[in-house]
């Protein structure tokens, strides 16, 4: 009987035994946080890079897609290459070594934090436009002002953050894809119901706001940081490239859908913001106002889980619940301080934003996966493919410096003569005003819009029309300047000195 059973369990032990099942993320889940990673706040801004480039450069946009999903594949494959790796920075290290892993890190996370802080200054700013004379009790004190919008966001968020699974973040995303749907949806109601309309026929191609309309779009896709976590945290990591393929496709459609929408409704009109031009009295403006409120409150958890991530799995008690809850509440107490410390911080983020969002996205996924895998670097179609991605993601790198840079320090002049509430008709006002939209049309529009103070001008001389349409004319916006001529034959102005 016990020689039965002995030759029983040799022979079970013959047999392949099944695995245990991975834990994780389901298919649907990751889909939702992808999905939530990609379709950002860049959908305010989607129909105005159509404005700038014209109506071919949708091809851009499509192109710009394919483009970040393909390096989205290549970091797929650096994570094919060895089971151990989990992180971004494990695919520096395995391409580069230590040093390799260092740069990751610091591009990686410095990325994900600075986009979490800027999601606060977003949101205090919206809700401050909303509810300029709104204020509330905390701890004693009376708070008002976009002080009390930044704390109040960061009391709401907190909670979202100490989701530390993907699996339950994933309901989360799922509200702010919702949130991206129905956006379209109001825009397309604004338009078609509240008379509105779509009888603008815009332009077939302005060459000279193309670098513009690229930089826009490609900042549109940079998820990238998030997406090994996402793939990690998957019970079947083969599916992510699915995943992959679901979240560009999807994010595409409703871009793609918001720019057309928005581009048929206002033209060569459009501001920086398509909910800028919505009129604020109708119901579906509101809808859409208020809807854009939604989209940071469900990516912030999603963006800063990778940081939290990294920094638990540097102590001991890595599973502790309580060292969870604690690195995510300090990791938003100092995001909440950054945002209300740094002065103009919203404008050093036209720079950090263009340069560490390119080189997540895009640079860093082709370099890798050259070093990984070395049958890449053979001449081929690939080859040719990844060095033309590197050229571009420069290319759109080195926009983004070239327009952030000395603008920032004229919006920043800007701000403190207007908080001195000098007459607008001043000559600094003049120097000020002519410096932003001589060195930073028409990206200036999405920071500060000089256009609006020029809008509030009781007197406008031939100065100042004349800022705005060199401003225009100099970047290539050549139907905007011909149209603010027109407004100056309108108001009749008369020539002088």
């Amino acid at each position: 009987m016990e020689s039965l059973n002995a030759k029983e369990v040799e022979s079970h032990n013959q047999f392949p035994q099944p695995e245990e099942p991975r834990r994780g993320t389901t298919f649907l889940k990751t889909c939702f946080n992808g999905l939530n990673a990609l379709s950002g706040v860049g959908i305010l801004s989607i129909p105005f890079a159509l404005s700038q480039g014209g109506w071919l450069s949708l091809i851009l946009l499509f192109l710009v897609a394919v483009l970040c999903w393909y390096t989205g594949l290549l970091l797929k494959r650096c994570m094919d290459s060895d089971p151990l790796i989990r992180s971004y920075p494990d695919i520096g290290e395995k391409a580069f070594g230590y040093k390799g892993r260092l740069v990751v890190s610091i591009f990686m996370y410095l990325e994900l934090y600075l986009v979490a802080v800027e999601f606060l200054i977003l949101e205090g700013d919206n809700l401050y436009k909303l509810f300029p004379n709104a204020g509330f009790k905390l701890a004693g004190l009376y708070i008002r002002g976009k002080t009390g919008f930044v704390l109040l966001t960061a009391l709401v968020i907190l909670p979202t953050t100490w989701l530390k699974s993907l699996g339950m973040l994933a309901y989360v995303s799922a509200g702010g894809v919702s949130a991206s749907i129905i956006l379209v949806g109001c825009v397309l109601w604004v338009g078609a119901v509240d008379g509105v309309g779509f009888h603008e026929d815009g332009v077939l191609l302005n060459w000279g706001g193309l670098p513009t309309t690229l930089s826009l779009f490609t900042f549109c896709y940079c998820g990238h940081a998030v997406f090994p976590t996402l793939c990690n945290s998957m019970k079947d990591r083969s599916q992510f490239s699915k995943v992959l393929l679901i979240s560009f496709v999807t994010s595409t459609v409703t871009y793609g859908s918001m720019a057309v929408l928005g581009y048929l409704m206002y033209g060569e009109y459009l501001k920086s913001q398509v909910t800028l031009n919505l009129p604020v009295r109708k119901i579906g403006a509101k809808l859409a106002i208020y809807t854009t409120l939604v989209n940071p409150l469900t990516k912030y958890a999603v963006i800063t889980a990778p940081i939290a991530t990294a920094i638990e799995e540097t102590f001991v008690f890595r599973d502790s619940r309580f060292l969870s809850i604690l690195v995510r509440t300090v990791i938003v107490i100092s995001t909440v301080v950054v945002a209300l410390t740094i002065p103009f911080f919203g404008y050093v983020m036209a720079f950090t934003g263009a340069f560490l969002s390119v080189t997540v996205s895009m640079l860093l996924p082709c370099l890798c996966y050259l070093r990984i895998d070395k049958s890449a670097r053979s001449f081929g179609l690939e080859l040719v493919f990844i060095v033309g991605i590197l050229m571009i993601g420069s290319f759109v790198g080195i926009i983004g410096y070239a327009r952030s840079s000395w603008p920032n320090e004229a919006l920043s002049l800007f701000r403190q003569l207007q908080a001195r509430g000098p007459k607008t008709n001043d000559v600094t006002v003049l120097s000020v005003l002519s410096s932003c939209v001589w060195t930073c049309m028409p990206i200036v529009e999405a920071w500060m819009m000089p256009f609006l103070p020029f809008e509030s001008m009781c007197i406008r001389d031939t100065q100042i029309w004349s800022a705005m349409i060199v401003g225009y004319a100099t970047q290539g916006q050549v139907q905007k300047a011909i149209s603010m001529f027109r407004e100056i034959m309108r108001a009749k102005m008369q020539p002088d000195e």
